[in-house]
This record gives structure tokens, C-alpha cells and sequence, in this order.
């Protein structure tokens, strides 16, 4: 059994990505966590009634949250009713980020799955904050983040983007590999280089043992020419491929943190048009989870 985290606010960017999760995975046992946290504002004291105490204000956004959990249920269950999966649900008076670190770690999760969406016009950012909050949180568990409107493809063009200046470890692509699997997918690892040359001695032997990793799975490397900024060029690579899911790995000086940190003038270009899946850095030795939990499996 996967244990996959949904965490919702009930909106329709939420229900979407709800219901790309549990299509991707509707030949397999799952269980879901369906996650909802609320932090009502408390007013100032001295403009607050006394018969609206802090206790009465988080006992009212309770209800809505546990009332919201179980409208969701419903809608899931009426709309799929699939016998391989389970769900649970959790409301809680916390805030997001910690709570997903909690849920993580205590339930054993092997996904976290977020809907994306930015606003609009110039404050468009990359992703929407919230995901770039978990996506920098989440420290041990792959984050999938799913577009706005987007509807579910099977992922059989998968694209992995990296610069090889980094070892990986099996444990970290062992969830690509999976995906590949489960979906007969083409792997395409792209990297993006912001002048064309040769690659050194390091990201060569880099780029070997990814090779060696991949060997089970069919897949191409290409090397693209940056436009304007990372992420203005995967997507331009995402769309020419067709591609249908991109995945990272997620480490100091990597596409994932250059993305989110790059100027807004930039990334207001950007749009995430397909899932994204970005895999921490996990490392060779794992304090909290053993091997075996490290290598999140998508196969049944």
C-alpha cells in the first residue's frame, strides 16, 4: 500500500489535482490522506466581543474544515468508488508547511500531492507559494505538483532535468525508474546549458552512472541551449516533446532551487503546463528512513 498525502483547501485546483492522483493510480492500493489545515485570524482583543473568544473563532474553523473533509469524501467516493483505495482524513489547527512535515513523517507517506496555480498578472509567480513552500519543506518524500486545469495522460513521456554536476543515488531515481515502469514510459533527460560545450570529466562520469540507472528503462539524453531563463526552456522542451511529466531531483544549486529563485521578471514567463515531480536529496545514508522506505516505489 502507497501512502499518498493530499493536502486541500477545497477548491477546484485542489479537486483537480485529487483527481489526477487517484486516476494515476487507480490499478493500485492506496491510501489516501486527505489533509486540510485551517489558523482562524484572531482579532485584536480590544475590538473583539467578549462572546467571540479565540476559543469560539478555531472552534467555528473547525467545523468548517472537518464539514469541508467529508463534503470531499463524498464528491471522491460518488465520482470513482475504487476498491484499491482507502482515504483518510485529517484536520488540523496548524500550519501547512509543519503540518505536511508531521503527516510525513508520521504515517510513513510516500507522496505528497499539491495543485499549483499562480495569480495573476504581474504577481504571477512560479508555481504559487504554497507549492514552492512545500516543495522546499519536504525533505524526505517525493512532492508531485499538478497544473491547474490540467486534465490526466498517462505519463508515458517522462522528462528528467538535470545538469550532471551532481552524483545521484539509486534511492533518489528509483521513483522515475518506477513511473517509467508502471507506464511503459520513454525517459528524456534534459539538460540545459547556458552555453554549449563539452561536458567535464565529473558530469561525464555522472552522466554514466545515471545511464547505468536507467538501463531497465528506455531513454534519451538531450542537451538544450538556455532561453532566457531554466524554466523558460523546459517548458519550450516540455511542450515540443509533448511531454506528459517533469521530473528533479531537488539539491542546493539545482534547477528546482535556480526556479524558484529566479527574478520575477523571469519567471513571470513561466507557466507549469504539466505535472512536476521533484525528489529531495536524499542522499547515501538516511537517518530517519531506512533503504527500503527511501525507495518509493510507483509499481504495484
Amino acid at each position: 500500500m502507497k501512502n499518498i498525502l493530499l493536502p486541500t483547501d477545497f477548491s477546484e485546483n485542489a479537486w483537480n489535482a485529487t483527481r489526477y492522483v487517484i486516476e494515476l493510480f487507480q490499478d493500485q492500493p492506496c491510501v489516501f490522506h486527505l489533509l486540510n489545515t485551517y489558523t482562524p485570524a484572531i482579532a485584536s482583543s480590544r475590538f473583539m466581543a467578549a462572546s467571540m473568544g479565540a476559543n469560539t473563532m478555531e472552534d467555528g474553523a473547525h467545523s468548517y474544515s472537518k464539514r469541508g473533509l467529508d463534503k470531499l469524501l463524498k464528491r471522491i467516493k460518488e465520482t470513482y468508488g475504487n476498491p484499491l483505495h482507502t482515504f483518510k482524513t485529517i484536520s488540523s489547527f496548524s500550519m501547512l508547511v509543519d503540518e505536511i512535515r508531521e503527516v510525513v513523517e508520521r504515517e510513513n507517506i510516500d507522496l505528497v500531492v499539491t495543485g499549483t496555480k499562480g495569480a495573476s498578472g504581474l504577481e504571477e509567480v512560479f508555481m504559487g507559494s504554497n507549492t514552492v513552500r512545500i516543495i522546499k519543506a519536504v525533505k524526505n518524500c517525493p512532492v508531485l505538483a499538478i497544473p491547474n486545469h490540467f486534465e490526466f495522460t498517462k505519463p508515458t513521456e517522462i522528462a528528467f532535468a538535470t545538469d550532471f554536476n551532481r552524483f545521484y543515488t539509486e534511492s533518489e531515481l528509483q521513483p522515475i525508474i518506477d513511473m517509467a515502469n508502471a507506464f511503459n514510459a520513454v525517459i528524456r533527460v534534459v539538460y540545459v546549458q547556458y552555453e554549449i560545450k563539452a561536458l567535464t570529466e565529473l558530469q561525464q562520469f555522472n552522466l554514466n552512472m545515471l545511464r547505468k540507472y536507467l538501463k531497465t528503462v528506455e531513454h534519451y539524453v538531450h542537451t538544450v541551449s538556455e532561453l532566457n531563463s531554466v524554466s523558460k526552456t523546459l517548458e519550450v522542451f516540455t511542450e515540443e516533446l509533448d511531454i506528459h511529466l517533469l521530473a528533479m531531483l531537488n539539491y542546493q544549486h539545482s534547477y528546482v532551487e535556480r526556479m524558484t529563485r529566479e527574478p520575477v521578471v523571469k519567471r513571470m514567463a513561466f507557466h507549469t503546463q504539466i505535472p512536476l515531480l521533484v525528489i529531495p536529496e536524499l542522499g547515501m545514508n538516511i537517518p530517519s528512513r531506512n533503504k527500503k522506505e527511501n525507495e518509493v516505489s510507483f509499481s504495484s
